[in-house]
């Protein structure tokens, strides 16, 4: 047991740490921008022409919030239980929880340095001494006391040769601890802390990454196939044009030239078809990577007509953007910790205090190490004040203060890159809608134009040349029109993950 004086070890390092302080400075996170907002006027309702598919009007919902599941709004059974795949095989979630799980591991290391460390030590010995030596010098074990060596106990007797041997054991048991009077350990734990939250927002970015990535991937699959129809349509009518100007050209009402020039219409709209088939397949496959399964793996596809347009999307308060977006609060984090460091900094600078205590037992018997004479205590203190290390210190400390205007302007450009993020998808938004509803305008006046001019070119009317450039015309403009179809979702989705993708509400879902 330890004797009376070490009992008041732990008030003693108790009250030191107590009246320590944290020196360095305090963190105080930033305040929103003044007068933050999103445009210098208000922003209109994205509306397009409810002619098409995609094409309904949106309301931006002001100060709503936003579910995490957002993705649910598009209304298909078949990509939400995608998502739900995504996130439980995607190796990218499994390596960002790790990740977290290795900050948190690092808080709970670093926080042992609060505790008194205690260890036990047993160290057995065993000598042998040499016998070719005088008997005052030669010492033997006897019980627990020390005496002569036997055959050694007249001092007037030559030395004999004759070698000795004992067993000394010894055991021990020993508390030291070092009071954080000026803080040092509690600044690198709270850097700790805040690298941990670094960590927690990246899971949360990989969340909305993820969720983003696999809805888009989806949309961009719907918008190849409605390509792909187009490309075949236009193909389908291109073949019935050459089937009519070649019977023209043996009924002797067209020339050979109009002939040729359908047949490279054709081709050309043939070789159109390729591409788009390979980003269709290429675009499944990064489906299929997203939820962690190999190219080999059937996944359920996506055509645009089975998508719904969100009517109504929530729009967040410019002041909760700070809030929302998992890039500003790791940001924040970042800046949280390289203020904590300032303080380990200037804490290194000035004396470190411990305190150590051992207390134990020794004999040459294991019996007598406890037994009266055999226990041992010790108690004692130090303080190491650094005086000179060629600048080490200084120059660290003056390191960290930079640190600490490196991560206060990456967390302001980061601040401003979230506001101009949602700005320039708000616009997009708008402006897709303006141009969905000029492509859907312009591809039914087209394809009134084709119609009209394959009829008359049928009964010759007008000539080749001029059934090609209406055909060209409506191709360009079909493509345009089912493209602008597509963006408009994929703002839809820029949007809520310009938003923060509602991952506060994340451990709610979870326990659905």
């Amino acid at each position: 047991m330890f004797p009376a004086r070490l009992s008041a070890l732990p008030a003693l390092v108790m009250a030191a740490t107590a009246v320590g302080c944290a020196v360095g400075p305090h963190y105080r996170a930033p305040h929103a921008p003044l007068d933050a907002g999103y445009a210098p006027t208000p922003l209109p309702e994205a509306s397009a022409s409810a002619q098409v598919h995609g094409g309904e009007t949106q309301h931006f919902v002001a100060g709503r919030d936003i579910a995490f599941e957002w993705w649910e709004l598009f209304q298909s059974p078949a990509l939400d239980e995608l998502i739900k795949k995504a996130f439980k095989a995607n190796p990218t979630v499994a390596a960002a929880q790790a990740a977290l799980a290795q900050a948190q591991e690092l808080v709970y290391a670093q926080q042992g340095f609060f505790y008194p460390t205690v260890s036990a030590d047993f160290q057995p010995e065993r000598h042998k001494v040499s016998g070719n030596t005088n008997s005052s010098s030669t010492i033997g074990v006897q019980g627990n006391g020390v005496n002569l060596l036997p055959g050694l106990e007249d001092p007037y007797h030559e030395p004999h040769n004759v070698p000795s041997y004992y067993t000394f054991y010894t055991a021990e048991v020993s508390v030291g601890f070092v009071p954080d009077v000026f803080g040092l350990n509690r600044r690198q734990v709270e850097s700790l802390v805040a690298q941990k939250d670094a960590e927690r927002f990246a899971l949360e970015a990989t969340y909305i990454t993820l969720a983003s990535n696999v809805v888009g991937g989806a949309i961009q699959e719907a918008s190849l196939r409605a390509q792909i129809q187009a490309t075949l349509e236009i193909i389908e009518a291109d073949e019935k044009s050459l089937e009519i100007l070649r019977n023209q050209l043996r009924l002797g009402f067209a020339m050979r030239i109009d002939v040729a020039a359908q047949e490279a219409a054709l081709a050309q709209a043939r070789a159109t078809l390729p591409p788009l088939q390979k980003q269709l397949e290429q675009t499944r496959d990064l489906l299929r990577a997203l939820v962690g399964q190999l190219p080999n793996d059937e996944e359920p596809t996506f055509r645009l007509e089975a998508l719904q347009l969100p009517p109504e999307v929530p729009l967040s308060l410019p002041a909760k953007i700070i809030e929302q977006r998992p890039d500003v609060r790791a940001a924040e984090a970042q800046l949280h910790a390289a203020n904590a460091q300032v303080g380990v900094a200037v804490a290194a600078m000035l004396p470190q205090f411990s305190i150590t205590g051992v207390a134990g037992g020794n004999a040459t018997q294991i019996p007598w190490m406890f037994r009266s004479g055999g226990p041992f205590w010790s108690l004692y203190g130090d303080v190491n004040q650094p005086i000179f290390q060629g600048g080490t210190l200084l120059h660290q400390e003056r390191a960290s203060r930079q640190a600490l205007k490196q991560a206060a302007a990456q967390y302001q450009s980061t601040v401003i890159a979230a506001y101009q993020n949602v700005a320039d998808t708000l616009h997009l938004s708008l402006s897709d809608a303006e141009s969905l509803a000029a492509d859907v305008a312009a591809e039914n006046s087209a394809k009134v134009t084709y119609d009209l001019t394959r009829r008359q070119a049928e009964t010759g009317y007008v000539d080749t040349l001029t059934l090609l450039t209406a055909e060209t015309a409506y191709q360009q403009t079909l493509l345009a029109r089912v493209q602008a179809q597509a963006a408009r979702y994929g703002d839809t989705i820029a949007l809520f993950q310009a938003l923060g993708g509602g991952w506060w509400n994340r451990q709610e879902v979870a326990g659905k």
